[in-house]
């Protein structure tokens, strides 16, 4: 078993493996399941992201009308071709949108690794889809070695933005994507750790700071910005970029800071963009009274 990225990166190294078969060869070690009944439970996983991005895609709406119609909109300006970003890179960013605006508006989807960050992963997969033909099979191993990231900073940091900010979250699902993209595309193990690296250390600090307390503000564009991140630090590594601080040494760096970050940028929709002036207007309308006005 693995508790670091250098350990992961060694045990595929030395076994001329990828990182999705040394994390499903410890699912089944853990669990006691064959490899056919574990690939069946992270396939059930992989239709609930999808039917969620194509569920986005069409155009919702959340109750309390902070949200929704986004990726909808990016779809259209895509289709124009005159893009500045180019196409695939929004494709991801439209289909992370799509899957955090379900989210909002209480669609099901599969927390990637929470509800809040939960559009990277997919957003990122069935965007570089259409470029690198996976199979089933494969888009499950994508999310596999994206597992095999998010389970070494659940056991040396954290992925609550409560505990640790929103670095915690949208931040190791952007560095989980970009491990996975990373590998799908044809990547060494060691490039998988270093675009997890070069992702997570450019979203270091990041505050989680949810407006009216509902994870839709600046949720749903803070995924989209994590999906962008996630495809251009895969770009970098798959170019050869390393980063020169290692990948564990970003993760405990994440750690420490969350630590240290105050509790009114932690979830609290106590400071932040929360506490701005319209941002305590949009809370109010929504429930009456701010919620700081009720401890």
């Amino acid at each position: 078993m693995f508790k670091s990225a250098a350990e992961l990166v060694k045990l595929a190294e030395d076994q001329q493996k990828k990182i999705s078969d040394i994390m499903i060869e410890q699912e089944q070690e853990v669990t006691g399941k064959s490899y056919e009944e574990i690939i069946e439970l992270m396939g059930k996983n992989l239709d609930v992201m999808e039917q969620a991005v194509e569920r986005g895609l069409k155009g919702v709406h959340s109750l309390s009308g902070l949200t929704g119609g986004d990726a909808v909109l990016l779809q259209q300006y895509i289709q124009k071709g005159n893009t500045l970003s180019g196409p695939l890179l929004l494709d991801a960013v439209s289909k992370a949108v799509a899957t955090n605006e379900v989210n909002a508006a209480m669609g099901t989807i599969c927390a990637t690794p929470t509800a809040g960050s939960a559009g990277v992963v997919p957003g990122t997969l069935f965007a570089v889809q259409e470029k690198l033909k996976p199979t089933r099979e494969e888009k499950i191993h994508f999310l596999f070695t994206a597992g095999a990231f998010g389970y070494i900073v659940a056991n040396n940091a954290s992925i609550s933005g409560a505990a640790g900010g929103c670095q915690a979250e949208v931040g190791s699902a952007s560095g989980m994507a970009a491990a996975a993209i990373t590998e799908m595309a044809g990547g060494t193990p060691a490039q998988c750790a270093e675009a997890m690296a070069i992702t997570l250390k450019n979203m270091l600090g990041l505050v989680c700071d949810p407006v009216a307390g509902l994870v839709e503000v600046p949720c749903v564009k803070r995924n989209a910005m994590g999906a962008a991140n996630a495809m251009v630090a895969a770009d970098m590594a798959l170019a050869g970029v390393t980063s020169r601080i290692p990948c564990d040494e970003v993760i405990d760096a994440m750690y420490k800071i969350g630590q240290t970050m105050p509790s009114a940028l932690r979830e609290t929709a106590g400071g932040g963009l929360a506490a701005t002036p319209t941002g305590r207007k949009l809370e109010a309308k929504i429930y009456g009274t701010p919620l700081q006005s009720r401890d």
